[in-house]
C-alpha cells in the first residue's frame, strides 16, 4: 500500500535516480569495440580447433601407418616369414604378462 507522501511518484522508478543520457558516440564506439573483442575471441576459437584438428590428422597418419606394418608383418607371417620386428615385439609381450 502506499503512503499519502508518495502519491506523486511513478511506479517503477528508482527514487533518487535521474534518467542518464547515453552519448550516441560513446555507445557507439563500446558496440564497435565489443564487436572487435568478440571476432578476436571467435579468431581464437577456430585457431585453436584448427590445431586440434592438425594434431588429429597426424595421428590418423601414424595410425594408418602401424596398421600398414602391421599388415604386412601377417602377409609375411602366412608366407612364413617372420620378421625381426614381430619376434621383439612377441617377447616382448611374453615378458610383460610374466611379470604380471
Amino acid at each position: 500500500s502506499q503512503m499519502s507522501g508518495e502519491k506523486g511518484q511513478k511506479r517503477g522508478k528508482r527514487p533518487g535516480r535521474k534518467p542518464v543520457k547515453i552519448d550516441v558516440k560513446a555507445k557507439l564506439e563500446r558496440s564497435r569495440q565489443s564487436a572487435r573483442e568478440c571476432r578476436a575471441r571467435k579468431k581464437l576459437r577456430y585457431q585453436y580447433i584448427e590445431e586440434l584438428v592438425a594434431n588429429r590428422e597426424k595421428a590418423v597418419f601414424a595410425l594408418r601407418e602401424e596398421l600398414q606394418m602391421y599388415k604386412e608383418w601377417c602377409e609375411q607371417a602366412d608366407q612364413g616369414i617372420i620378421v625381426d620386428e614381430l619376434k621383439q615385439l612377441v617377447l616382448k609381450e611374453r615378458e610383460q604378462e610374466e611379470a604380471q
